[in-house]
């Protein structure tokens, strides 16, 4: 009979009692248990493997510290803060520093600022923003921005305490390429890509449609001149990364101006199309956002569309509605302007 040894495990010292920074060794474990528990109803596919990637990362011992130089979710964990109470670690806040244009000034992001249920509405919520906020200023943050479920009146009391204000509601939008597409009937409107020469008249059509002190093209989408051009640099760091970027655009009668544009990204080996799009404010864009949104549902009929959208859009709004797109979440974006 083969006799198995058993090693008795250290038992983990208790945990420091109160607000403190993050200790990726020990607190990537009951982070994930806590972020799954406050997070459950509205946490979304990548929220589920962010979830697992912790648990990965948790294992990872001494080669943590390493991996956390290199892996964005365990940076931003790392710079955050959590509360314990009574030996458990009841509350969290994650910091991560935004990939923002210099000219806007350094930017973080405010994430995951959850409390568990039993400790709620305690104060442990507003001591982990004060340190958080108190942390950004003494780095040389200039703003920081954070998204909110829409109805989460709570939170957006505990933010708006804080200074934050409110840019813009959005509603994340997804159809399933298992929806039938919809017959593309006759357009008015001539559909084709933008050519490269004309990315000044893309900028200065989202700066007028989509300004960044309302949250630019969506979240973590500011409108910037780096997005727009496409030096040829561009192009190929994308056709090597199997990446790719169509920019439809619908112009008016002189071919000189553009009226609207929609952006669809999509990745190699994945079926899924994120799409933005964006219209002239001074127009009634109803029509042309028909003619757009018809287009890539006929197009992409068999992939999942996923489109971001302002939530006071109505006109886009229904007709997304039309073309069998389901609402994933309604999510107000604010910002604290340090």
């Amino acid at each position: 009979m083969t006799r198995i040894g058993i090693r008795r495990l250290a038992a983990r010292p208790p945990m420091p009692e109160g607000l403190r920074a993050v200790n990726l060794r020990t607190d990537l474990q009951p982070l994930a248990d806590l972020i799954e528990l406050v997070f459950a109803d509205s946490m979304d596919s990548a929220g589920r493997s962010a979830i697992r990637e912790m648990r990965l990362l948790s294992n990872m011992g001494y080669g943590l510290k390493l991996i956390s130089r290199l892996n964005e979710l365990a940076l931003g964990i790392s710079l955050g803060f959590v509360f314990v109470k009574r030996g458990r670690l009841v509350g969290n806040i994650s910091v991560y520093p935004a990939n923002d244009p210099t000219a806007r000034g350094k930017t973080w992001i405010l994430a995951n600022v959850g409390v568990h249920p039993d400790y709620q509405r305690s104060g442990i919520a507003g001591e982990l923003m004060v340190a958080s906020l108190d942390m950004v200023r003494e780095r040389g943050a200039e703003r920081v921005l954070l998204q909110v479920d829409y109805e989460n009146l709570p939170a957006l009391r505990l933010y708006e305490r804080h200074g934050f204000r409110y840019e813009r509601a959005w509603r994340v939008w997804r159809r399933s390429g298992f929806t039938r597409a919809p017959f593309a009937g006759a357009s008015d409107f001539h559909i084709t890509r933008r050519r490269p020469s004309e990315w000044q008249a893309e900028y200065a059509l989202a700066q007028a449609a989509r300004p960044n002190s309302r949250g630019g093209l969506g979240w973590l989408k500011p409108v910037r001149r780096a997005a727009f051009e496409t030096p040829i640099w561009k192009q190929l760091r994308d056709l090597v990364s199997l990446n790719s970027t169509e920019r439809l655009v619908i112009r008016d009668d002189s071919g000189k101006r553009i009226l609207a544009s929609c952006w669809l990204e999509s990745a190699a080996g994945f079926g899924n199309i994120r799409a933005w799009l964006f219209a002239s404010p001074d127009i009634d864009h109803r029509d042309i956002a028909r003619a757009l949104l018809g287009n890539v549902v006929s197009r992409y009929s068999r992939s999942t569309i996923v489109i971001e959208h302002p939530r006071d859009d109505e006109a886009v709004s229904e007709l997304l509605r039309q073309h069998e797109f389901k609402i994933k979440r309604e999510l107000w974006h604010m910002r604290f302007d340090l």
